[in-house]
């Protein structure tokens, strides 16, 4: 994934809602990394060089879906 690329979390919050949380890629060269274990989600935004600028982390049985949306490519004309 690269800028401009985000990824929307799901989050059951009780009650019968959901919540919506975007975790993007918001300058060149950064993308968006997600990690998933039986016990938590990890969405981070990470740099070229691999360092984590941002983390959110939801716990994996209230995720209820996590959708990649990858930046839109410009061809030149």
């Amino acid at each position: 994934m690269a800028k401009g690329d985000y990824v929307e979390v799901l989050v059951d919050a009780g009650g019968g809602t959901a919540r919506e949380y975007r975790v993007g890629a918001t300058r060149a060269g950064r993308r968006v990394d997600i990690r998933t274990s039986r016990t938590t989600v990890e969405i981070s935004e990470v740099t070229r060089n691999g360092k984590i600028v941002r983390t959110a982390r939801f716990l994996a049985p209230r995720v209820l879906a996590v959708v990649e949306f990858p930046a839109q490519e410009r061809h030149p004309e």
